[in-house]
């Protein structure tokens, strides 16, 4: 028999009128750097709080990840920077990734921001910015290693060291580049970014380097340098299918069921009617869907939420705001207006929700949307 599941998350159901609630542990994500942290050795552990924290909430989960340690973070836009300064100590340092778009230089020095720069076009700008205010100013510069995607190319490299004027201004403090490869170790590509990045870096400034973010971490001390930037590591993503996860899963999400009914022999569930019944079988429609986050296509590859120990198979097509599991080895007793069902916890973690959707963890954490009841917890699991 199956042990009994609590009634309730184990935050409880705080707001009785939402469809779920997303559990967001506070602990675990301070405990996951504090883990990547000891890992990396000399090299300074950043924080990556990009995309609103990867959905949870970068106001609440900043503050815990500097009195964990960090002291150095790194954001997508501008924007996100200008909002993550008033959360965190004016002595953190906030880069930029995406570096300054034309005309936003004077808002980099106004909240106390880090460029990240990725072209020569970047460069002139905080260049002519530094000329503008009259002094030197930080910033970092990100060398394209191989992947095609962002920084300087070894043309630019060349160019910028034959021409030592074109970082007049600058204060260059980091020399960074992104590994492509790094969720596969074996991978050679990873060797050649790692050389590429020391060769590159060679012809700049001198500065602290930076390569690694989450799955890097990993590869070992030769990838570290001076600074890793981990990410989908602290909110408790696999760095990699070759090895057992270390970090501390850091959400649960739990989903109420609306409705439950029994449904008969041939009858379909859900659009398309993609799903019928070979015999009697009890169904429970939950109130979640793909407009809170949870992926439309989490039905196609054995998806399910579980209830305790039992295992309830999504059943259809996953609507805009419902899903459709099956419940008929749970007891009749337990199925109410007020049960909850895991979507994601512990028998299902996030990386088990995004193979079944056909995507990464990444993307399924970072969708999770606004209309989940939220509990921040303090303690680990």
């Amino acid at each position: 028999m199956p042990d009994l599941p609590s009634p309730t998350p184990t935050a409880g159901w705080s707001a009785p009128g939402a469809g779920a609630i997303l559990e967001i542990s506070l602990g675990a994500i301070a405990a996951n750097f504090s883990l990547l942290n000891a890992r990396t050795g000399t090299a300074t552990c950043a924080a990556v709080v990009k995309a609103d924290a990867y959905g949870l909430g970068a106001d609440r989960v900043a503050p815990v990840l500097e009195q964990a340690g960090a002291k150095v973070f790194f954001v997508a836009h501008l924007e996100e920077g200008i909002r993550l300064r008033a959360h965190v100590s004016p002595t953190c340092r906030i880069f930029v990734l995406h570096g300054p778009m034309p005309g936003t230089e004077g808002e980099f020095t106004a909240h106390n921001l880090l460029p990240v720069l990725n072209s020569l076009e970047q460069m002139a700008g905080w260049r002519a910015h530094a000329v503008a205010v009259g002094t030197t100013l930080p910033a970092a510069i990100q060398v394209d290693t191989g992947m095609s995607r962002f920084g300087l190319s070894e043309a630019d490299v060349a160019l910028v060291s034959g021409n030592p004027a074109l970082l007049d201004g600058i204060d260059t403090r980091l020399v960074m580049s992104h590994l492509a490869c790094a969720d596969t170790p074996a991978n050679p590509a990873n060797a050649m970014q790692r050389d590429r990045l020391r060769a590159m870096a060679a012809r700049l400034p001198d500065a602290d380097l930076a390569l690694s973010a989450s799955s890097g971490i990993f590869l070992g001390p030769d990838y570290h340098f001076d600074l890793v930037r981990p990410g989908a590591a602290l909110y408790g993503l696999a760095p990699n299918a070759d090895m057992p996860n270390p970090l501390h899963p850091t959400v649960r999400l739990c989903a109420r069921i609306v409705q439950v009914r029994t449904i008969a022999a041939g009858d379909a569930v859900g659009y398309g009617l993609t799903w019928r019944a070979s015999g009697p079988r009890r169904i429970a429609t939950l109130g979640i869907g793909y407009a809170d986050g949870f992926l439309r296509h989490g039905a196609d590859g054995g998806g399910c939420a579980w209830l305790g120990d039992y295992r309830l198979p999504i059943l259809g097509r996953i609507s805009m705001d419902s899903t459709t599991v099956d419940v008929s080895d749970v007891p009749e007793t337990m199925l109410d207006a007020a049960t909850h069902v895991d979507m994601i916890g512990p028998r299902r973690s996030v990386d088990d929700v995004a193979h079944s959707a056909g995507t990464i963890g990444y993307e399924v954490l970072t969708a999770l949307g606004s209309r989940f009841h939220r509990a921040y917890l303090t303690q680990a699991a």
